[in-house]
């Protein structure tokens, strides 16, 4: 909790902060819920999902007589809480082989997200491997191999610009003979065109399907925190494209913007697995809606 209260930090001073603050007058007015409705759109909870939230706490002051700050910041960290879903379990398990795609536009996170999810999966006793499908920029190969390294789980890569289908393809065999149980596959984020990046994810994902029954098992969208609403763009095209299970947002430390968990859950009906609070090894942790919401309005001094 101490290390995702600080890793919060931006959001909630900048925004959930001020929003305890607006409740803190004698009496609640139409102008102290234009007050909030305007602090809940700057931190990106999105314009359909704002509303509902301010319908959704009107309706419950008056039902329910609320007239102090402390009942009215309890009220909306429960419709906050009321937004957000608990995670299912990942699907990688069950079977010789999972297999996990992640997808998103280059400088997301991508690659530091493997690396850290392999980590985390080692340290769990999962014997994990990990495909470097970005062939077209040698910088994502030798990245995604660093972050290999650390983490102390191999990494099958191909020459730059090699065909990354070709790269998976050998990754799942590596996998096979080595005895793996998951095989982490990153992919490209940005080609010279949009649509030529959606059909080299297709590619990738079709010859996963071929090669290993029902894969991907999971394809996981990396978000960067900092970009807002111009994530959901972002996610919507990769929807089209491959059939996303999940979310992965990341810097959050480096974003006043939160609140874009809540309209990532609303308006694409995602779950989301991951988050990112930090540089280090351990900084992305498995996403827990309550203890999300408690700390964008915890109170104190930084940790």
């Amino acid at each position: 909790m101490g290390s995702l209260r600080k890793g919060l930090g931006r959001t909630r001073q900048s925004f959930f902060g001020r929003i305890a603050q607006a409740f803190g007058s004698t009496d609640i007015t139409e102008e102290t819920w234009d007050d909030v409705e305007a602090l809940l759109i700057q931190a990106d909870v999105g314009v359909p999902t704002t509303m509902k939230i301010i319908d959704n706490m009107k309706s419950r002051v008056r039902r329910e007589g609320i007239t102090k700050q402390p009942q009215l910041i309890e009220a909306l960290k429960a419709e906050l809480r009321g937004l957000l879903k608990e995670p299912t379990p990942l699907n990688l398990s069950g079977r010789q082989l999972s297999v996990m795609l992640i997808a998103g536009v280059n400088g997301s996170g991508k690659t530091t997200s493997i690396g850290k999810i392999a980590y985390r999966m080692r340290l769990n006793n999962r014997k994990v491997i990990v495909a470097a499908g970005d062939t077209f920029r040698a910088a994502a190969i030798e990245q995604l191999q660093m972050w290999g390294e650390r983490a102390e789980v191999p990494v099958i890569a191909g020459r730059p610009n090699s065909d990354p289908a070709a790269v998976v393809f050998d990754a799942v065999n590596a996998a096979t003979a080595r005895g793996a149980e998951v095989l982490i596959v990153d992919t490209a984020g940005r080609l010279h065109s949009n649509s030529n990046l959606m059909a080299e994810l297709r590619k990738v994902r079709d010859v996963l399907r071929r090669v290993v029954p029902d894969a991907p098992h999971e394809a996981l969208l990396v978000l960067d925190g900092t970009t807002g609403q111009n994530a959901l763009t972002q996610a919507k095209k990769f929807q089209e494209a491959i059939d996303i299970t999940g979310v992965i947002v990341t810097k959050l430390d480096s974003s006043a913007k939160g609140g874009m968990l809540f309209a990532i859950q609303q308006e694409l009906g995602l779950p989301i697995h991951y988050i990112g609070i930090g540089e280090g090894m351990y900084d992305l942790v498995f996403f827990n809606p309550a203890a999300f919401v408690d700390s964008l309005f915890e109170n104190g001094d930084e940790e």
